[in-house]
């Protein structure tokens, strides 16, 4: 096969064939595929996309590129969630011991924060000694024994995608629906998954900024699914405002604990148990979503999902005594207050300009080899809608910065527009997309 060939016949529109998609990403993966001619693949997948056969090879070929994990083993549904990103999107912290504490098996594999999204990994690794860094038979062990484990993705899972991903964001083409989902569903069906829930962010701090492209990306990522016999099922969710009151890392896993005490903001509560009631569902461990939502709650309630978090904590190596202690947790030195300069309502917050505040003071990272700062993070003390006075502390910012600071208030000023006509407010699931 000529790859030239290949190129240019995605560059004229026309489908690839699933040999020609194969040779693609055996000889990308093996080296014997220059980066310019992959990139110029690549900028022809961009602009002329791909059909729902195209992805469901390629899907196919990058998730078989390294190991695919067996749980089999397991007697039951295996079910994970995945989340395109938010500005406090901390989610998947609570989300899964309620789900776990249902009798659902969650092996999750997630990521690290990169630019204004913050990442689970860097999350958890703000509880003293807890280690995401686990091997693949400990990872089964963990999920046979607690029903769920969290860490991060090794190099023998899905390694086309790790390759592919580093070319695309040298190429300009990381902004592509079809590489976009395949890169998400290699990783995931990689996990030896059964079933999948996605949380498809969409807004001011999401990489989906509409509605439309939201709905395009969810729909492609369920159709992907549904062709490789898994039932997928995807929520468009609002990233307008900042998930929750906590930026940053363990004032994060803080408020995740809060929800698992049946407290902390409303926002995380409704999404937090939604997606749990649906994983809870497609687990079969209930007959409906609804069922699903009342053992969700049920589980708060009765202390059973804060007790399963412990148990994953210990089971992880970290200090579970964090639950009841905060004070284990990394923390700040210093603290800023930021004022409204005016009175009025709140209209929006632009939630990438909070996200990149938190980069300021070392809550995030710029580049891959960052050090993140545990205890640095941000406090969203007010929310789109609410009435606000001139001096009113808007937000907090807690840090041990050395600089970056004025940065940092001039970003989240920046991210807060103040009108004069309060806003009506919006729903936090704007849809739902099922196969079939």
């Amino acid at each position: 096969m000529i790859f030239q060939d290949v190129i240019i016949k995605k560059r004229d529109g026309y489908e690839l064939s699933p040999d020609e998609i194969k040779y693609f990403i055996d000889n990308y993966s093996a080296g014997t595929l220059p980066d310019y001619q992959v990139a110029s693949l690549l900028m022809a997948i961009f602009l002329r996309g791909m059909t729902g056969s195209e992805l469901a090879a390629l899907t196919h070929e990058m998730l078989h590129s390294g190991d695919v994990m067996d749980f089999s083993f397991i007697d039951g549904i295996k079910v994970d969630k995945h989340s395109t990103g938010g500005v406090g999107d901390k989610i998947s912290i609570p989300l899964a011991p309620i789900a776990a504490s249902c009798g659902v098996y969650i092996p999750m594999i997630s990521g690290r924060g990169l630019g204004h999204t913050g990442g689970t990994l860097d999350k958890l690794e703000s509880i003293p000694g807890f280690n995401v860094n686990i091997d693949t038979e400990n990872f089964k062990r963990i999920v046979q024994e607690q029903g769920m484990c969290l860490i991060g993705q090794t190099k023998q899972l899905a390694p086309a995608d790790r390759k592919i991903y580093a070319l695309r964001d040298a190429t300009g083409t990381v902004p592509s629906i079809p590489l976009i989902s395949s890169s998400i569903m290699s990783k995931k069906l990689a996990e030896g998954i059964d079933a999948l829930v996605l949380d498809v962010k969409c807004g001011s701090g999401a990489f989906m900024k509409t509605v439309e492209n939201a709905t395009e990306l969810a729909s492609t990522l369920v159709d992907i699914g549904y062709r490789a016999g898994k039932k997928v099922t995807a929520f468009i969710t609002r990233m307008d405002d900042p998930l929750g009151q906590a930026v940053g890392n363990s004032n994060e896993i803080i408020e995740s604990i809060e929800i698992l005490k049946g407290r902390g903001p409303s926002d995380i509560r409704q999404l937090t148990l939604t997606l749990a009631a649906e994983m809870i569902f497609m687990g079969n461990k209930a007959e409906s979503f609804e069922d699903g939502m009342k053992k969700a709650e049920a589980s708060i309630s009765d202390g059973s999902a804060l007790k399963k978090f412990g148990e994953l904590i210990t089971a992880q190596h970290g200090n579970a005594g964090v639950i009841d202690n905060y004070d284990l947790m990394p923390s700040y030195t210093d603290t800023v207050e930021v004022k409204a300069t005016k009175s009025g309502y709140i209209t929006s917050i632009n939630s990438t300009e909070i996200g990149m505040a938190g980069i300021e003071i070392g809550a995030g990272r710029r580049v891959v080899s960052d050090k993140v700062d545990h205890g640095a993070g941000i406090e969203v003390m007010m929310k789109s809608g609410d009435q606000v006075n001139k001096g009113d502390t808007i937000a907090v910012i807690n840090h041990n910065a050395s600089s970056g600071i004025e940065n940092a208030v001039a970003r989240v000023l920046n991210a807060y527009v103040i009108g004069d006509v309060k806003i009506e407010s919006k729903p936090m699931i704007i849809k739902e997309i099922r196969q079939g």
